[in-house]
């Protein structure tokens, strides 16, 4: 075994293999991948080896894609059969539920050159005979689906990177991790030990195990999942073709052919987890004793649904575990605070992502970027509050709903409430309805008094329509009061904070008490997030950004801090706040302090400190409504006491309380971007409409280059507004954009704008439909599967002078 690597892959199971191979594919060759046992060991090797290209983000659902496009290439170069099956495959709707989520999801395939085609259900059965069309309401034929052999799939992967340069040491266990003073890493194993510049934690079942050598607690954890395979049916082996691959989601179970018999797997509810504490280092190629009676509820409807498996003999029972992150997608990227250590565990779906995770953890390893938007997979999208105890909760609901439709409206109730300010408890006493980001409970809507603060789950307007549309109006016509502890809140001091923060954000630093918006760019010139920025003192800057992303800025942030001379602190839980915003905002500022809050005193982006009654606060003149608005940042222990006091202070004014939904309604409006939706890591601050917000006057930041480069070829894409003849189901995101009957780009986020009284949708389009007449031709947006018209805007449908927010 070699004593010095580039890299070290530690797991040598499917996401490992694929991981060892991209690395030899990119050009990095002095690789090695250490496995305690056999390859496959764990859990690739009692896989049932289905592959799709669905998934409810189209991200992943691109990786997926890519990975099934893989096999071929790893077939060629190493001469190993992956024992693929491309045999299509049939999702089938036994319910209008199921047939809306099947219709959106065929919706959001077609932006990724997908084809998908719904089918009647007698057209299903001609191709699969052995289900029961009574049954079913209708079927979505997808030809990407079928299915591998594992063990092929993993050794076409080792052989490939083998021949690309790679070591594989089999038989080789990992059993501790230490820095070097250089940044590279002391991998000890049982054989000897191997100096690395980088280390991969690809160890799938093990990746808890091999987390805690470097003091880190991945949310994972492994569940029990359990699928047969009968014996030989009549009704199989006589057939020509192979049957098509099945996902019954009504039933809960997936089927596929295998040779004269049929494999069948479920995701039951009350899944057991496995092991979850600690994995045993000694457990290798076993199973799990079967458990049928758990599954006896799924079987019946198996047996209603494909009446030939009740009189199928069982020729086995796979009971293994498999690990999954708290909201079923891997954990992929670099690690926090943790020089050159990636991870690439809580691959679930190993033979649909395992392609793609390698490709992604590459380009990030060698490009500095993973060159796709990869958030819903990144690490860094958990934080702290992800420990074990939650990850149990979320893990097993997860599992439950496997085939589940989650609405996008729908807020699940696992590991909650969590974190929470200390004004929850009077909200939750105003009838708010929650939502959970980053395990912090915010107020998304008011139910009104007397009724259930419960939100009915739907691809339509739910029972939240009217009370949000009441809220927004409050705060168009009077003044209303949200909660904005959700956003992340940042503190920068020091002598070298503001050519800091100039390095690594794209727009100018404010003067003292003054506010400035930043997009900050990778080094291709992407956006990797959108900030307020206000300067507080000569070396005192506060930076405010997204709740949900407050890690995976962070790791960037760090990643930038110089030896001395700044100082970075998240104020995650030093911080809570409130925005006040509409037309009589001001007029409730001016109740509750003595400073002089006049336009002329304290204009649009001024930022100040300032009493409020008793309670010190920072006061931004700013607001995400649109409007004329105040942002207010305090400590918590002083939160509940200037909640009262904005509450009496606005009692005589029309002050109402609005939620995230309503905020959300509100920006639309104004065709205000957000992180995540908007504003993602492919794309650019031109095509995104923040090329206003970078200043290439100041020296050099980071992705300059990139942004001159961009501006000198013009973007491919842009964002625009559109207004749409929703009727009652307005889009959530993902949707797909037509033109003249041909698919020309995709929906990022919208809803419905209760003041201006049309639907709205946020979406890119190409740059030549951008303009003003929209290249002459008419847009449609596809909801459900009806393809909407749609009307390019030209401008804010509020406000579009900005009179109200700058008055």
């Amino acid at each position: 075994m070699k004593s010095h690597a580039q890299v070290v892959v530690i797991g040598g199971g499917v996401v490992g293999c694929s991981v060892l191979y991209h690395l030899t594919k990119a050009g990095w060759k002095d690789v090695v991948l250490l496995e305690r046992d056999e390859l496959t060991s764990g859990s690739t090797w009692h896989a049932a080896g289905g592959m799709h290209t669905l998934n409810g983000d189209p991200n992943v659902a691109k990786l997926q894609r890519y990975t099934i496009d893989l096999y071929k290439e790893i077939e060629e170069i190493s001469g190993q059969s992956c024992g693929v099956h491309m045999t299509g495959g049939f999702m089938l709707a036994d319910s209008q539920g199921w047939l809306d989520y099947l219709k959106v999801a065929q919706g959001r395939s077609r932006v990724l050159g997908l084809h998908s085609e719904f089918v009647s259900v007698a057209e299903a059965k001609e191709k699969h005979p052995l289900l029961n069309e009574k049954c079913f309401v209708g079927a979505l034929y997808d030809p990407l689906e079928g299915h591998i052999d594992p063990s092929g799939v993993t050794h076409a992967y080792a052989k490939s990177a083998r021949i690309g340069g790679a070591e594989i040491e089999r038989f080789t266990r990992v059993t501790d991790l230490q820095p070097r003073p250089d940044g590279g890493w002391d991998v000890i194993t049982d054989k000897g030990n191997i100096q690395a510049e980088h280390v991969v934690n690809a160890g799938g079942l093990w990746a808890r195990e091999v987390g805690r050598m470097v003091g880190l607690e991945l949310p994972i954890l492994a569940m029990e999942h359990q699928y047969l395979v009968t014996d030989e049916m009549p009704e199989v082996a006589s057939r020509e073709t192979e049957l098509p691959h099945c996902i019954d989601f009504g039933g809960e179970i997936y089927m596929r052919q295998e040779r004269g018999g049929l494999v069948m797997g479920t995701y039951e509810q009350g899944g057991v987890p496995w092991s979850e504490k600690q994995t045993p280092w000694n457990f290798g190629h076993e199973l799990l004793q079967p458990d049928l009676d758990r599954i006896s509820d799924n079987l019946a409807v198996a047996f209603d649904h494909f009446p030939a498996l009740e009189s199928a003999g069982i020729k086995q029972v796979i009971n293994g575990p498999f690990t999954f992150a708290p909201d079923g997608n891997p954990l992929v990227g670099p690690v926090r605070g943790l020089k050159n250590f990636w991870v690439a565990c809580g691959v679930m779906a190993g033979f649909s992502q395992g392609g793609g995770v390698g490709l992604a953890l590459t380009s990030w390893m060698t490009d500095g970027d993973p060159g796709l938007d990869i958030f819903a997979m990144d690490v860094a999208r958990y934080g702290d509050f992800a420990t074990m105890a939650y990850t149990n909760a979320k893990v097993r609901e997860n599992y439950g709903r496997r085939f589940k439709i989650t609405f996008p409206n729908e807020e699940l109730p696992a590991a909650r409430p969590l974190r929470t300010t200390p004004v929850y408890e009077r909200l939750k006493a105003e009838n708010a309805v929650f939502g959970a980001g980053y395990g912090l409970e915010s107020a998304l809507w008011f139910a009104p008094e007397g009724a259930e603060p419960v939100e009915e789950p739907s691809y339509r307007r739910s029972n939240a329509f009217a009370p949000v549309k009441a809220e927004c109006k409050a705060v168009r016509e009077a003044v209303g009061l949200i909660e904005t502890s959700g956003f992340a809140k940042y503190e920068v001091t020091g002598a070298g904070a503001e050519a800091w923060l100039g390095e690594i954000l794209a727009n100018r630093m404010p003067r003292q008490g003054r506010i400035v918006l930043s997009p900050m760019l990778n080094h291709f010139g992407k956006l990797i997030g959108d900030f307020t920025v206000a300067k507080a003192g000569p070396e005192h800057f506060f930076i405010f950004g997204s709740g949900i992303a407050e890690d995976y800025h962070l790791r960037w942030f760090e990643q930038y801090l110089p030896d001395s001379g700044v100082s970075l602190r998240s104020l995650r839980n030093e911080m809570v706040g409130f925005s006040i915003a509409g037309p009589r905002s001001r007029e409730l500022l001016a109740r509750l302090t003595d400073d002089d809050v006049s336009n002329a005193a304290f204009p649009f982006m001024s930022f100040r400190r300032m009493d409020l009654g008793m309670v010190p606060a920072w006061v931004g003149r700013i607001s995400f409504t649109g409007d004329l608005g105040y942002e207010i940042w305090i400590s918590p222990d002083y939160q509940i006491g200037l909640y009262d006091q904005i509450l009496a202070a606005g009692g005589d004014l029309g002050l109402r309380q609005f939620g995230l939904r309503a905020l959300d309604s509100l920006r639309l409006e104004k065709g205000f971007g957000t992180w995540a939706r908007e504003f993602r890591p492919i794309y650019t601050p031109v095509e995104a409409g923040l090329d206003r917000f970078v200043d290439l006057r100041k020296n050099a930041f980071v992705g300059r280059d990139a942004v001159l480069q961009d501006r000198e070829n013009g973007p491919k894409v842009r964002l625009v507004t559109l207004t749409v003849d929703a009727k009652g189901a307005d889009v959530s995101g993902d949707e797909t954009v037509w033109h003249d009957g041909e698919v020309i780009g995709w929906v990022t986020s919208g809803g419905y704008a209760h003041f201006a009284e049309r639907s709205v949708a946020l979406a890119y389009v190409p740059s030549e439909l951008a303009g003003r007449n929209g290249g002459n031709g008419s847009f449609e947006i596809e909801i459900m599967g009806d393809r909407r018209a749609a009307q390019l805007q030209t401008g804010p449908l509020f406000d579009p002078q900005r009179a109200r927010m700058l008055g």
